[in-house]
């Protein structure tokens, strides 16, 4: 038995954001259906490096999914989502505001049809506002969040982080929605709802103190490479073969034991270093103090001494370094599987664990339609005879 067994949804998105969501679903045990046009199906299919045809990206954010091909825009496509939806736990979508509603498959219609129906809508800016009718993409969405801003060197072009995290956040954030909306509709005796989930929003949710700095005192934070403002020490620091590595050592405590491991006892002992409020004053100090410790050291012999020490410290992975990690495979973070072109392929594990109903990958990504038929016998009185 898994955690979301029984739950059925059907998933009109396509790309990132909304697939994400479905996706986080299925792996723990939600039956998902996912809608593609015919023909093309899914854009994800081909984003990015293929195998056989199809992009091993699909691999992994439709794994645990159904396919069913539908043309949205034909009134045969419409009558088969009602049916679906009509039988619906969850629909999750992220078309443009109004779409559905243009094609007869808006909320209200739908809800009036299934009144437990828990619609996710993820799009650029929500789905309400001034900005509601506008095309909106992660990046954008990062950009408005407030993120792009922070990303970077000081004085230099803001850069993007290197994957879609503005969708990515947006899906989860969509996850949270579905899972509350449920536990109302269940334990509280409530209908469905609409969860709306802008990405900007999204974005801006994990943005800490961003907002209330600024009101504050007039703060609007900047980038600032690999340090965190604010908080000290905590930075990227060269060692001797050409390597950095990471170390927090922003608690009051662990400042101390950092301090005695790189032979600066005065700066552990200094009260004006005590805590961290302090530590900010001078963080350039305490920066160059641990980088010319560390410059002097591989960072194999600076982790061992950290480590020792029980100082947070780390190197940056790339993604060989995740793959050899044995943490990464002891909490089965690197799957093996089969793929839907019958080859083996390594795929990211299931994220929360679970101790009692985890999460499992039990099928690969669909092919294009693949359920067609497996869909239509098992309700064949409700799925129309004109298909688009």
């Amino acid at each position: 038995m898994q955690a979301l067994q029984g739950l059925k949804v059907l998933e009109l998105g396509q790309l990132i954001a909304g697939p994400f969501a479905a996706r986080t679903l299925a792996d723990f045990g939600a039956d998902v259906i996912k809608v593609e046009p015919g023909g093309t199906g899914d854009p994800l299919r081909r984003w990015r490096l293929l195998r056989n045809g199809t992009s091993v990206w699909w691999e992994v954010q439709s794994r645990n999914k159904r396919s069913v091909c539908l043309d949205l825009r034909t009134p045969a496509g419409q009558d088969v989502v009602r049916a679906l939806a009509a039988e619906a736990d969850i629909l999750i979508e992220n078309f443009k505001p109004g779409t559905l509603e243009g094609w007869g498959l808006g909320w209200d219609a739908l809800h009036a049809a299934n009144p437990g129906l828990i619609m996710l809508r993820i799009s650029g800016y929500g789905q309400t506002g001034p900005d509601r009718d506008k095309p909106g993409f992660g990046v954008l969405g990062e950009a408005m969040g407030g993120l792009r801003h922070l990303s970077g060197e000081p004085g230099r072009v803001p850069v993007r982080v290197g994957v879609s995290i503005g969708d990515s956040l947006a899906a989860l954030h969509g996850v949270i929605g579905v899972l509350t909306a449920l536990r109302h509709r269940e334990v509280n005796g409530g209908q469905g709802q609409v969860v709306d989930v802008a990405l900007y929003e999204a974005v801006f949710n994990v943005m800490e103190s961003l907002l209330p700095e600024y009101d504050a005192f007039g703060t609007v934070r900047q980038a600032s490479g690999s340090a965190l403002p604010g908080i000290s020490p905590t930075n990227a620091y060269p060692c001797n073969d050409g390597q950095y590595v990471l170390v927090a050592g922003n608690g009051d405590s662990i400042f101390r034991r950092l301090m005695h491991a790189i032979d600066r006892p005065d700066l552990a002992d200094d009260p004006d270093l005590v805590h961290n409020e302090g530590r900010v004053r001078r963080c350039d100090e305490i920066d160059a103090a641990i980088g010319a410790w560390t410059v002097q050291r591989s960072r194999s012999e600076v982790q061992a001494v950290l480590d020792a020490a029980a100082v947070p410290a780390g190197r940056i992975y790339n993604v060989a370094d995740i793959a050899a990690d044995p943490q990464y495979r002891a909490r089965g973070m690197i799957v093996d599987v089969t793929a839907g072109d019958g080859q083996p392929l390594k795929v990211p594990g299931i994220v929360p664990k679970l101790s009692t109903t985890p999460g499992t990958i039990a099928h690969a990504a669909p092919s294009l339609g693949q359920h067609d038929a497996e869909l239509k016998a098992a309700s064949p009185g409700r799925w129309p005879a004109r298909r688009g």
